[in-house]
Formats: structure tokens, sequence, C-alpha cells
């Protein structure tokens, strides 16, 4: 049987676009929310499985790798986050780069040649790595205003990932990677698709909600904003992130979302002119993990709050 397990944001749905678009596959779809990363356990593999990862941490699913490739499965794995010890099987195939520059959509178009630049491009945007996706860009011709567009697209797609739940989404990240693949490319999506019209009416509402935010806590090095628990929150917490990143590139953020539980869902940006720490800083807390510009904590408990800034803090002292 076919595997295809893929991360519910822009990088992860862009990533498997590709593969896709290069070579069609009846497979099994396997995603979430942006934070639901241990695809791999949901996989009851056998001998003579195909599994394809992408844009999921190894290390967070380690224990279901190796047994995957114990009992006979060949995987096919691309990510960009920290991976831990990966593992010597002749089953498995994987190309891994922590470089801060790279998301997992480039990684897979330069392992197909460029075969589907216009979905990478898409990708890294919504990754929030616009001088690697403008770069990209420059072997494909179009216009300023559709580059424009594949910029707003990627975007889109990374802002519907986020949310706890599915719920919280205005899309199940299943459904839209196939509407998605039904198009005939991202140009004519964003044209012709009624879900592009929804996810941008949805963004632009949302965000509005959040531009009305002051931080908690801010400095020359660093802010912090909390939102409340609400659906629209919950939803733009990660492109939120990155509208800070941008706007303020020689500062790191950290998004913190109240949980219906009392704890926080947090987001990290390093500074645009230094990405690096933001995976150290996270992975000092029990369900913490990602990348070094960009990381998170999937459930901060309350009473650590205040050590998490102050980590916070010291981590991007000047």
């Amino acid at each position: 049987m076919n595997y295809d397990l893929f991360n519910g944001d822009a990088d992860g749905i862009c990533a498997l676009l590709q593969m896709r678009k290069a070579a069609p596959r009846d497979a099994e779809l396997i995603t979430g929310v942006k934070r639901d990363i241990n695809l791999l356990d949901r996989v009851d593999a056998v001998a003579g499985d195909r599994i394809t990862v992408l844009d999921v941490s190894m290390d967070k699913n380690k224990a279901s790798l190796e047994n995957a490739l114990s009992v006979g499965a060949t995987v096919f794995y691309v990510d960009h986050h920290k991976p831990g010890n990966i593992p010597d099987s002749p089953n498995l195939t994987a190309i891994i780069n922590e470089a801060p520059e790279v998301c997992t959509a480039v990684l897979v178009n330069e392992h197909l040649q460029g075969a589907h630049l216009d979905w990478a491009v898409t990708g890294a945007f919504g990754d929030n790595l616009k001088d690697t996706a403008r770069t990209l860009a420059h072997d494909l011709t179009i216009s300023r205003e559709d580059l424009e567009a594949l910029e707003q697209l990627g975007t889109y797609i990374n802002y519907n990932g986020y949310g706890p739940a599915i719920e919280d989404l205005h899309y199940d990240p299943r459904r839209l990677y196939l509407n998605l693949y039904a198009a005939d490319g991202p140009l004519d999506f964003v044209v012709n698709s009624k879900d592009f019209r929804t996810l941008s009416t949805g963004y632009r509402e949302d965000m509005a909600a959040a531009a009305a935010l002051e931080p908690v806590q801010v400095d020359a090095s660093t802010a912090v904003f909390i939102l409340p628990n609400e659906a629209w929150a919950r939803r733009v917490s990660g492109v939120y992130s990155n509208d800070l990143a941008v706007d303020n590139p020689h500062r790191a953020h950290a998004v913190l979302t109240i949980k219906a539980n009392g704890n926080y869902l947090v987001s990290v940006r390093a500074p645009m002119t230094n990405k690096n720490g933001a995976a150290d800083l996270c992975n000092q807390f029990p369900t913490g993990g990602g990348r070094a510009g960009a990381a998170g904590i999937n459930d901060l408990p309350a009473a650590d709050l205040e050590a998490f800034v102050s980590a916070f803090g010291k981590a991007y002292a000047d």
C-alpha cells in the first residue's frame, strides 16, 4: 500500500503537490493541523508498503519510522527540522537539510529538478522564506502581479493549517490539498477557485483582529504577544508571527495563544536577520520543537509562562 504523509501547512502541502504532479500515485493521505506531526504513528506498515513523509520531524516520528523500516516498508523522507539520529537502512531515502533558508518544498524542488517550480515558490512564500521564494521565481516567466498572487496563496494555505483542531480551520488540509491538486497550477487556483476567495476573506478578517493587539512585553530585541482563546486567534497565530518577523526583522517574536485547558500554544520566530535559536529554545519545554528560524510549543503549561518568557528573553538578548 502507498501512504503520503504531509504537514498540513503550506510547506507540506506544496511539497506533496510537486511530488504527485511529477509522479502521480494512488495513496492514503495522512495529515492534520500544522502541529499534528506524529503522523507515522497512524501507519500500520507491512512489507512492500511505500511511504512518503514530507515536512514532519523525523525525530518526533523515530520509533514508528524504525518500525516501518524493520518490517520491510520503503520510506522516502524529506524535511528541514532537526532529525536526531537518522536510521541507517537501505529502505530509507532521506533528504534532510536544516539550513534556515530552505524548506521542504524547496528540497523537493531540488530533488525534482524544478519540475513544478511554481508550487515550490508558493510553498517557500508560505513558510515565510520570501527571499528564497523570490530567488527561485527568477526561473519562472511570470509577471510581478502573478508573483504576488503566489505569495498570497502560500500565505493563505499556511494560515489555514493553524489551530489545535480541524474544526478551527476553514478547510481540512487533506481536502485543501486535493482541491489544489485538481487545479491547473497555483495561478489557476487563485483565479478560478472559490476556496481561494474563502481563504482570502478569512485571512483578512482574522489578521485585522490580530492587528489590534498590543504586546504584553516588548524591548529592542524581543516581543511577546498573547492571543485569546478564540477560533480566529488559533487560526492566525502562525501567520501573524510571520508578519511580525517581517515587519520587525531585528526582533524575535513569541505569540502565545490561550488554549481551552488554560495552557498556551506558542509560536516563536527568530529575528529575520539571525534565523537561529528558535528550536533550541522550544526544545527546552516538553512539547516543543521546530527549526532554527521558527519553532513552537504545543502545550506550554500556564505555570511555565514566566519561565518561558524569561528563557525567550535570554535567548535573544542583545
